[in-house]
Formats: C-alpha cells, sequence, structure tokens
C-alpha cells in the first residue's frame, strides 16, 4: 500500500512496478486497504468517514472551497458503500456507537468509497464472534466478484472458505503456497497452524 518501503523484491499492478511509489499515489490507481485496527474517527457519523474516504480521491484544490455536503459525487459514493456493506441504516449513527463488526464493516465500506479494484485487508475478523465473522466472510466473498482482494487472517476457516490462493507464513518467512486444497493437505502447515491432526483442517 505504499505505507512501508519494500526491503527487497518488487510490487506490480496490473503489470506495472509500483515499488517505490507513494501511498496516496497507489491508492489513486486503485488499490485500498482496511488495518488491523480500526482506523476510524469516531465522533463522526458512519456517513461521514465513508463520504471522507471518497473526498480523499480527490485532488482538485479548488475542491475544498466548498462545504463537503455539497459535492454529490462523494454523498452518493458514501451511500453506495455503507448499502454494499448493509449498513444504509446506521449511516447517521457515530462510529463509536457501532458494534465492533459494524466497525470492521464500516472500514471495508470506507475502502469502497474510493472506488478501488484492489483491496487489501489485514485481519478483518480480528475480534469478532462468530455470527459477525459469518457476516464478514459472505461480505467479502461479494466483493470477489469485482474486486482482488489480498486478505491476512489468521481464521483458518474464513481463509479456506475465501482464497483462490494461498501463501503460509510462519516467524515472517513463507512455509507454503498453492491453492486451498494443496495448502490443506500440506503437513507442514498443519503442524505450524492446527497441530499434527488434519482432521482439524476445516472441510
Amino acid at each position: 500500500s505504499g505505507e512501508l518501503r519494500a526491503s527487497a523484491g518488487s510490487v506490480r499492478l496490473r503489470g506495472e512496478d509500483i515499488t517505490n511509489w507513494t501511498a496516496d499515489r497507489i491508492a489513486r490507481h486503485g488499490v485500498a486497504r482496511t488495518f488491523q485496527h480500526s482506523n476510524l474517527f469516531a465522533d463522526f457519523s458512519a456517513f461521514e468517514n465513508c463520504r471522507l474516504a471518497a473526498q480523499s480521491r480527490d485532488t482538485g484544490l479548488t475542491r475544498c472551497l466548498r462545504p463537503a455536503e455539497a459535492y454529490h459525487e462523494w454523498n452518493e459514493a458514501a451511500d453506495r458503500a455503507l448499502t454494499i456493506v448493509g449498513l444504509a441504516t446506521r449511516g447517521g449513527l457515530p462510529a463509536s456507537a457501532l458494534s465492533h463488526g459494524e466497525r470492521r464493516a464500516l472500514e471495508i465500506a470506507m475502502s469502497l468509497a474510493t472506488s478501488p479494484s484492489v483491496l487489501l485487508l489485514d485481519e478483518p475478523l480480528a475480534g469478532m464472534g462468530a455470527e459477525e465473522s459469518v457476516r464478514i466472510v459472505a461480505l467479502l466473498k461479494q466483493l470477489s466478484a469485482a474486486h482482488a482482494i489480498l486478505l491476512i487472517e489468521h481464521d483458518m476457516d474464513a481463509v479456506f472458505a475465501l482464497a483462490d490462493w494461498l501463501t503460509v507464513m510462519v516467524s515472517g518467512a513463507v512455509l507454503a503456497t498453492g491453492d486451498p486444497e494443496v495448502i490443506r493437505a500440506n503437513p507442514d502447515v498443519q503442524r505450524a497452524y492446527l497441530g499434527a491432526d488434519s482432521n482439524l483442517l476445516p472441510a
């Protein structure tokens, strides 16, 4: 996402080397991200958080001279994103009044409000109960039809439910890479994440 410099290798987006691009340039080229810990304006409403995200894509200096409410495209982008994540009726509430699962959904909505083609999601299920996790997994499945999603996650049930391609890391090093069935059968992955009993792997 450009937040940190690469220590080695390269990062390519649609064939173009973006390794040394700044975070704002990467964002303008359609990459949006969420963070492991909630990164919201707690006193802003859910709608205002989304509208601010939509506004961030607009780099015209003269656009800052009128109230945000005057720019219909920002408002429409915010409404559309909230509807997609199931928060259409919660847009008027401050972010601090939302449940943990709703706040995570709001972060995804903020990413969507920037009209991305690629979503980078850092542990979107962290701290969630089973019911909230099911809702977010269903949302991510829906989004994967129109967006490339790069997901960091420790919830193995969710990982196997969502992923087309997996890279498993242990202590910062790559342990295994492959499609879900290859990873499911990998004995090193079983030992590292789920114990030696392969029956513990999600079906």
